[in-house]
């Protein structure tokens, strides 16, 4: 599974590809080497048109009481995504395209260390992988660790 990916195609070529109708954003910036709590470009629907906006890679259900889950949820498995419990609210209507344009698997060497492959489409054009987005905040009188107050992500 993924850990690490790259955005380093232009805007305008994520724009068409994606149907976003909007400017460069200021925070648009080429990126080799995306990696788990960073926030990176993903495209999700908003009141039924497409919007780009950044979002920290790691999901943290609703219900979490810190992020630190967020290190354990950066992939889910196509096989269970539906039923565990960190993924599967989200997965039923909370869905998104995380824009890439290749990403890293790394190949174990005979000594131990491991050597990163850059995977592209063959034109190295952009591309999306399949995502999942849910909306969580810490409690603002308990600190930057604690749930929020409301049960689900409706009730904001």
């Amino acid at each position: 599974m993924c850990g690490r990916y790259t955005i380093v195609s232009n805007f305008e070529a994520v724009r068409r590809l994606f149907g976003v109708n909007l400017n460069v954003p200021n925070w648009w910036a080429p990126r080799t080497n995306v990696a788990p709590t960073e926030d990176a470009p993903v495209v999700r629907l908003r009141d039924g048109e497409r919007e780009l906006v950044q979002l920290r890679w790691g999901l943290i259900p609703f219900w979490a009481k810190d992020a630190k889950i967020s290190y354990s949820t950066i992939n889910a498995a196509a096989e269970t995504v539906a039923t565990k419990p960190a993924f599967r609210e989200a997965f039923k209507s909370r869905r998104c395209l995380v824009v890439t344009d290749g990403f890293y698997e790394w190949k174990k060497l005979g000594d131990g260390s491991k050597q990163p492959y850059r995977i592209v489409i063959k034109d190295r054009a952009p591309f999306a992988l399949a995502g999942l987005w849910e909306k969580w905040r810490p409690r603002p009188d308990s600190g930057p660790d604690q749930p929020r107050k409301s049960a689900r992500p409706e009730d904001d």
